[in-house]
């Protein structure tokens, strides 16, 4: 499946900025309307308005044997959860996967997770601690691709955080290992994968050119999972919730740049004392 070069040169970096902001309003408009008695294809609905307004399609619907624009993923559901008739209630944590691909044939892909406001306060709890752990590993992943000369310590980076951020069970949250990290570019994945743990092998050299999806994909209990009947949704063997964060990134002379964060990313990686630079 991954056949491409992952490196890219500065005009292919410079294609993928579009792409990316067209992804990242798809999700911005996500998250302003879900509320309590949305269903997920509304969600997803949404989502597609969004992204052929600005003259881009849905690299989701060019995936075989599938026809929504996002995969909306829902309490249990870790990833790949399909929209349709599924109705949102107050409290449940939702993660939206999304992806734009513009007229030049380039893509971008990422995704958030969002508890959705209500229910009960301790389960609301329990569910924001999740997805603010799932996200700051994401972000320490991408803060170590910008100093990282291989791709395995990005993994390692993620299985830091998450190990330094127990959970308030006491536990750190559990890292799904069959699903990991791309490329992207041409097409939404591509060479290489990045694994979302520290693994023996170094993985792929980092260096200008290179553009990635990092995305962590934790659970508050086991890591699991399962493939349900319709195929698609990965879900939890222990009924623990789940959450996914993705953003795609480009590495180029200057440092990095979050192609799917309007601010590259600056605001996030403050903390990690990383400052992204723009494309030139």
């Amino acid at each position: 499946m991954f056949r491409r070069s992952p490196y890219k040169n500065a005009a292919q970096l410079r294609g993928m900025v579009a792409p990316g902001l067209v992804t990242a309003a798809s999700l911005d408009e996500v998250r302003r309307i879900i509320r309590p008695g949305i269903t997920t294809g509304e969600l997803d609905a949404a989502a597609h308005d969004v992204i052929v307004a600005r003259g881009a399609r849905s690299n989701f619907q060019l995936v075989r044997g599938y026809r929504h624009t996002t995969c909306i993923s829902v309490n249990d559901q870790v990833v790949h959860g399909i929209p349709g008739g599924r109705v949102i209630e107050a409290g449940d944590i939702v993660s939206i996967d999304s992806g734009a691909e513009t007229p030049d044939g380039w893509n971008g892909d990422s995704a958030i997770t969002v508890v959705v406001p209500g229910g009960d306060p301790v389960v609301a709890a329990r569910r924001e601690e999740l997805s603010r752990v799932t996200e700051g590993s994401m972000w320490a992943g991408i803060a170590a691709l910008a100093r990282a000369s291989h791709l395995g310590e990005v993994g390692a980076a993620i299985q830091d955080f998450i190990e330094a951020n127990p959970l308030s069970t006491g536990a750190p949250a559990g890292i799904l290992r069959d699903y990991v990290g791309h490329g992207i570019g041409r097409k939404m994945h591509e060479a290489p994968s990045i694994f979302n743990y520290r693994t023996p092998e170094r993985g792929a050299d980092v260096r200008p050119g290179l553009t990635v999806c990092i995305e962590p994909m934790m659970t508050a209990g086991s890591d699991e999972v399962f493939v349900e009947d319709d195929e698609w949704t990965v879900s939890t063997v222990d009924g623990s919730d789940g959450s996914h964060w993705e953003h795609s990134v480009a590495v180029h002379d200057g440092g990095i740049w979050v192609l799917t964060a309007p601010d590259g990313g600056a605001s996030a990686l403050a903390a990690f004392g990383v400052v992204p630079e723009p494309l030139a």
